[in-house]
C-alpha cells in the first residue's frame, strides 16, 4: 500500500532583520564586535534563504525589518515587517502573505543557519499539511524556529499570536497550547538550536561545517572547525 501523497507548504516565509552592525545579533556582542556579529547574522540569513530557495514549487517571501541587500537571492518577494512586538510581527507576516498566496504557509526565522544541512533532520520540501492543520518547530531554548498555518484571515492570525510571550523558555509551549486552543491538528518538526548567544553560534557552526555561517564563525574566531558534523556540548 503506497503512502498518501503529502500536501506541502505552498509558501515559505523567512522573517528576518537586515544584518546591520549594532542591530543584528546584538547578544553575540558579548564576544564579538558589532561588525562581526553582523557578519554572523548575514551568514545565518544567507544560509536560511539558500535553504528555502532550494525548495521546489513554492512561493518564497522575505518579510524584512530593514532594507534588502545583495544577499537576497532571486525568486524572493520582499515585503516589510509591521511595527510592534514579535507576536504582532508574526501575525502581520502571515496576514500579508495570505492576501496574495494560496494554500498553507510555513514561516521560519533567520536564527537556524543549519537548516540546509542534512544534520538538521529537516526537509522543508516535505513539511506535510495534509495530516495536520499546523506545524511547529521547537527550539532548544524553549522558543520556536518555525511555524506553519493554513491560509486564513487577519483576525485568525492575530488570535493565534496575540499575547503569546516571546523570547522566554515557555514561548514554544504557550504557542503550541494556543494552536491547540483552536482545535488545530499540530505536527511537530525537529527541535533545532537557535543562534542567540556565542555558545549557540559555536555549536551551530560545528553542526554545519560547510555553511556560510561556519565560515563566518571561523573568520571571526580563527577557530578551525572539524569536518565531521557534531555538537561539542
Amino acid at each position: 500500500m503506497s503512502a498518501p501523497e503529502l500536501e506541502p507548504a505552498r509558501t515559505i516565509v523567512v522573517l528576518a532583520k537586515e544584518p546591520l552592525p549594532g542591530r543584528a545579533k546584538t547578544r553575540l556582542q558579548a564576544q564579538f564586535s558589532p561588525e562581526q556579529a553582523a557578519a554572523l547574522a548575514r551568514a545565518a540569513l544567507e544560509d536560511t534563504l539558500a535553504a528555502v530557495a532550494a525548495v521546489p514549487d513554492v512561493d518564497r517571501v522575505l518579510v524584512l525589518d530593514g532594507v534588502p541587500g545583495d544577499w537576497v537571492p532571486e525568486g524572493f518577494t520582499v515585503v516589510p515587517q509591521i511595527e510592534g512586538g514579535l507576536d504582532r510581527r508574526l501575525a502581520g507576516a502571515f496576514s500579508r502573505v495570505a492576501e496574495g498566496h494560496e494554500g498553507p504557509i510555513l514561516l521560519v526565522g533567520m536564527d537556524t543557519p543549519q537548516l540546509g544541512s542534512p544534520a538538521s533532520g529537516v526537509d522543508l520540501a516535505a513539511v506535510d499539511f495534509r495530516r495536520a492543520d499546523a506545524v511547529i518547530g521547537m527550539a532548544e531554548d524553549g522558543g520556536f524556529w518555525a511555524i506553519g498555518l493554513p491560509r486564513g484571515s487577519h483576525e485568525f492570525y492575530e488570535s493565534v499570536f496575540a499575547g503569546v510571550p516571546m523570547s522566554l523558555e515557555t514561548t514554544g509551549a504557550v504557542q503550541l497550547s494556543r494552536l491547540q486552543d483552536f482545535a488545530l491538528r499540530v505536527r511537530s518538526l525537529p527541535v533545532l538550536r537557535d543562534v542567540d548567544l556565542p555558545d549557540d553560534a559555536r555549536a551551530v557552526a560545528r553542526a554545519a561545517p560547510g555553511s556560510r555561517f561556519a565560515a563566518a564563525w571561523a573568520d571571526a574566531t580563527g577557530e578551525a572547525l572539524p569536518a565531521a558534523v557534531g555538537d561539542d556540548r
